[in-house]
């Protein structure tokens, strides 16, 4: 479903589009041609979202980042559920006013990226769903709306960089955010540094099991959480894990998968434990940062090193989601060296893994085409992973 040749011409960007509930409601995928010069045809970039992106799995937006290769693409007539970001330099060109009203009578989503040079026609502004608007460049943010006038259209927040912006955006009505802010921790001053004791709970298994204690002690820790229990055996019975045979108990848990497989599911109990509902997002991307990284070790790598590879993806914002810097952090919790390395130093043979998952997440080509030549794979790899890992992350839910 990911093999597609049309990725093997363009390289994909990621940030999630996030609700004011704090659910990720879709992915936004940037894409940028690998030769400017010869975009892949747009009617074989279609038929390669569609079969990574089927109309029964959700909503997918789309940034293309070649203005020739949008306007291709757009004559395609893509479904619905594919909502495309139209610049609104494009949207205000009178070459375009046709196409876009035809687009609007086919049923496609179109969204309006930024602010026009002039006002729009009433009839083009009606071919848009949402309009996005970066923070900054948003002028409800800095002065009140004069009196009686509203937006013609709702619109999505991109640009925001701390959760007080992110706050202020729903509280001026934005319907989502594009992305979200991870670069400071992210929970409450009073909880700073301290596990809630759902994290407690799991710290205290894996710890436990890297231990090698009896299943009943373990059992024992489980049963003092049974909404852990059962997130657990819901993280193990995931399609997107492939068991072949339904886990019905904690105990028929370790006889199946032993200690060490037990512990990547720990791992990602651990790295969704939280009820703070900022943390949504940064949990959900935690569970596609480690299939990402996983993925990418698929095709050299042996299963102990993609296991390895998995926790370090999936720990990746535990300092952040838990207020704590890793080297204090990972003192309670044991993680192979190789992760350790990655996670407090910065260094290692994990980390150039860490490089392409980050600047996929920073949208930046150049930048993925580097990480991606430091890890001697192609840049259709990376793309390959990347999809997996978000069909990974809606199975897990």
């Amino acid at each position: 479903m990911t093999d597609h040749p049309a990725f093997g011409h363009v390289a994909l960007g990621y940030s999630p589009l996030i609700d004011r509930n704090r659910a990720v409601i879709a992915p936004r995928l940037t894409v940028f041609p690998l030769r400017a010069d010869t975009p892949p045809a747009a009617a074989e970039l279609l038929a390669a979202l569609e079969q990574a992106f089927p109309a029964d799995g959700g909503d997918v937006l789309l940034n293309l980042a070649h203005e020739g290769l949008l306007h291709d693409f757009m004559l395609c007539h893509p479904p619905p559920h594919m909502m495309v970001e139209v610049p609104a330099f494009m949207a205000g060109l009178p070459e375009h006013s046709a196409g876009l009203l035809e687009l609007q009578a086919a049923g496609s989503t179109l969204l309006l990226r930024g602010r026009p040079l002039g006002e729009l026609p009433r009839e083009l502004l009606g071919c848009f769903k949402h309009s996005i608007i970066d923070f900054e460049e948003d002028r409800r943010l800095t002065a009140a709306a004069p009196e009686g006038v509203t937006r013609k259209i709702s619109h999505m927040q991109s640009g925001v960089r701390s959760v007080a912006q992110l706050e202020e955006s729903f509280k001026r009505g934005a319907v989502a955010v594009l992305g979200w802010p991870m670069e400071v921790p992210l929970m409450g001053a009073a909880t700073k540094g301290q596990a809630a004791p759902a994290l407690q709970v799991v710290v205290e298994l894996i710890n436990r099991v890297d231990r090698g204690e009896p299943i009943e002690r373990l059992e024992a820790v489980l049963t003092t959480d049974p909404t852990l229990a059962f997130r657990l055996l819901r993280y193990i019975n995931s399609p997107a894990f492939g068991l072949r045979v339904e886990i019905s108990s904690f105990r028929h848990a370790i006889m199946m998968l032993g200690y060490q497989k037990l512990k990547r599911w720990l791992a990602l109990l651990l790295a969704t434990a939280s009820k703070d509902s900022n943390l949504r997002p940064v949990m959900y991307a935690a569970v596609r940062r480690g299939l990402f990284m996983e993925e990418l070790g698929r095709a050299s790598s042996s299963e102990e090193t993609r296991s390895e590879l998995f926790l370090c993806g999936v720990f990746s914002l535990l300092d952040r989601m838990m207020g704590q810097p890793f080297p204090d952090m990972l003192k309670s919790i044991p993680v192979p060296e190789h992760v350790k390395a990655a996670l407090v130093d910065r260094e290692g043979p994990y980390q150039p893994y860490l490089d392409v998952l980050e600047a996929v997440e920073q949208e930046s080509v150049v930048d993925i085409r580097e990480a991606a030549d430091r890890l001697m794979l192609s840049v259709s790899e990376v793309n390959r992973g990347l999809l997996h890992a978000l069909a990974g992350a809606r199975q897990l839910g």
